[in-house]
């Protein structure tokens, strides 16, 4: 379960408590909530709603129907030139993290009747560039990681079963830590992954190896580590469920340790786990799948990032080759004395 509440403890001398956009705020995300969204979300959004709110503040602007077009497009400009601490912008994805959301809280204030139109209906969000990803491990990289994973302690072992799971399954940093003894089929060698991104359930393969390490983890490791009764699959050495944060942060360090300075955890196992599968022939859809993704077109960057099958066949295939003919030696070659 998330340690996150969906609807935060406003602080007393909370500025924003009495303006009339908190109020709508506060009952949109009820009604969110109601709907089925997670409270991770609902706690994301609140974040950057009040953002917005403070801008509207800054200006006077309390009735949500003086709102306009025009004045979101001033708020849009403003994320656009705003600089943090440490001088750099916004990227295009805080940005658009910062405006979806007030798409979706003005088109609910116009259905429920609180405004006659919606001023965001017409709002251009910024175009996002479809950037590969920065880092990529290599099958030899993950090996190296996994031998960090030295499996003579019981806390050891459970990594090693953690990271092989992960490599193997795709799954993101949330969907690992949320697996209980129950979720795996180890007889079937399957993995439930219940409510994944989307609040979507799932079923995974897991590899024959990944399920060797699980399957001695769970003989020998999580005995030894088991407090009181828990059934999250991976517990920590205190006996309680091993939190995303916590997660990432081995993975990071085990990095470390075979030497792989690269930017990322837990997502770079999960582009190599989808990666590794194309170079070795599987179909996009087939990953698409295994990954969660409801749209196809974000399962189709991997195909991208897997270089190494199409240089295999640009090799192969392309005519324009590098042809090296012998010649007879001549008294040209030999070396001048």
């Amino acid at each position: 379960m998330s340690r996150r509440r969906a609807t935060p403890v406003t602080p007393v001398n909370d500025p924003l408590a009495s303006h009339p956009l908190t109020r709508y705020m506060n009952a949109h995300f009820e009604a969110m909530l109601v709907r089925g969204y997670s409270p991770d979300t609902v706690y994301a959004r609140r974040i950057v709603m009040r953002r917005f709110i403070a801008w509207c503040a800054e200006r006077h602007l309390d009735d949500p129907r003086a709102i306009t077009k025009p004045m979101l497009e001033r708020y849009q400009k403003s994320l656009f030139y705003y600089r943090k601490p440490n001088g750099e912008p916004l990227s295009l994805g805080s940005q658009m993290g910062c405006l979806a959301p007030l798409k979706t809280f003005f088109k609910w204030m116009a259905r429920e009747n609180h405004i006659l139109y919606n001023p965001a209906s017409e709002l251009e969000l910024p175009r996002q560039p479809k950037r590969l990803p920065r880092a990529l491990l290599s099958v030899e990289d993950i090996e190296a990681i996994l031998r960090e994973a030295m499996p003579d302690t019981a806390s050891g072992l459970r990594d090693r079963a953690m990271l092989e799971l992960v490599y193997s399954t795709g799954l993101r940093r949330m969907e690992v830590t949320r697996l209980a003894i129950y979720d795996v089929d180890l007889s079937r060698r399957l993995v439930l992954v219940r409510e994944g991104k989307g609040k979507k359930d799932r079923m995974v393969p897991l590899g024959e190896r990944a399920a060797a390490w699980v399957i001695k983890y769970l003989a020998e490791a999580r005995p030894a580590l088991l407090v009181a009764d828990n059934t999250s699959l991976f517990i920590t050495d205190l006996g309680e469920t091993i939190l995303p944060e916590n997660l990432a942060s081995k993975v990071k360090r085990y990095m470390q340790r075979a030497g792989i300075h690269k930017v990322g955890a837990v997502h770079l196992f999960r582009h190599a786990c989808a990666t590794h599968m194309l170079d070795n022939g599987a179909d996009v859809r087939y990953i698409q799948a295994l990954l969660g993704h409801a749209n196809l077109e974000t399962t189709e960057i991997y195909t991208h990032v897997s270089i190494e099958k199409l240089q295999q066949i640009h090799a192969a295939t392309h005519p324009a080759k590098l042809t090296r003919t012998a010649r007879p030696a001549s008294d040209d070659d030999e070396p001048h004395r």
